[in-house]
């Protein structure tokens, strides 16, 4: 008999769950039978989510930089349904800008912002998220539960004014190791997705003719990703055990072009 982590019954926490790869996420762990617990703040579009989802889902306004927000959120996921199992990291914003400008040296806050948001977000999701999921009794495998944090092709194929954002992914990417071995002994285990380029909020602003020009880059297949793409993605790392401490592509084989 294989082992494997099954959703159904499993408790989730999902960070900027709201839309795009978080929101396809979170549908997918209440197809699957899973309850979740959106993670974002955005609230029109969060609450909207939670009550399409119905009584599986909820919903918690929270900044995933701010420790005491995460806590909050996280105690709010064991009380509404008794346990954490699972947390997807997906929150993540870009600022592009060049190391230098017109008008001098790039802009140290905008800078700082995303690394906080996107880098030293995950890692406090993944630290709170990580301390309740040590409290489950282990599965049949030794299994407690597993962190997927999302990084991005830009952490390999950082583009022109893409330094903030490729720093952050890349120490994404850095974490999927460390993390994994820490948390080894534990029975949880620690991946990294690195999406390419994605038909979500980050690219929702594009005209249509321009969606398509970027879809057609991507050698196979020449179009941007779908969310659902993404969830059916973290859903097999969730349930195959042996996928532990690694990153994984998903990108249609793009490698991303200086500009």
């Amino acid at each position: 008999m294989v082992y494997r982590m099954d959703i159904n019954g499993k408790v989730a926490l999902v960070g900027g769950g709201a839309s795009g790869l978080g929101a396809a996420t979170a549908r997918m762990i209440v197809s699957a039978g899973g309850s979740v617990v959106i993670v974002d703040l955005n609230e029109k579009v969060g609450n909207s989510l939670a009550a399409e989802l119905g009584a599986a889902a909820r919903f918690v306004r929270a900044d995933v930089s701010d420790p005491n927000e995460v806590e909050q959120a996280v105690k709010a996921a064991t009380e509404a349904f008794g346990a954490l199992h699972i947390c997807v990291n997906c929150a993540g914003i870009g600022d592009p800008q060049k190391i230098i400008g017109k008008d001098g040296p790039a802009d140290l806050a905008r800078f700082t912002k995303v690394i906080r948001v996107n880098l030293i977000g995950t890692f406090n999701v993944a630290r709170i998220a990580a301390w309740a999921i040590a409290r489950n009794e282990s599965g049949s495998d030794g299994e407690r539960g597993v962190i997927i944090n999302t990084a991005s092709v830009a952490a390999f194929d950082g583009q022109i004014g893409q330094a903030s954002y490729s720093a952050s992914k890349g120490g994404i990417v850095a974490l999927t190791l460390p993390l994994a071995r820490d948390l080894a002994g534990l029975g949880i285990r620690v991946m990294t997705i690195a999406p390419g380029l994605f038909d979500t909020p980050l690219l929702a602003a594009l005209p249509e003719d321009v969606k398509v020009a970027l879809g057609s880059m991507v050698p196979f297949p020449k179009r941007l990703g779908r969310p659902a793409e993404y969830a059916q993605l973290a859903r097999q790392i969730i349930e195959n055990p042996m996928l532990n401490g690694e990153v994984i592509r998903l990108d249609g084989a793009i490698r991303m072009a200086p500009r």
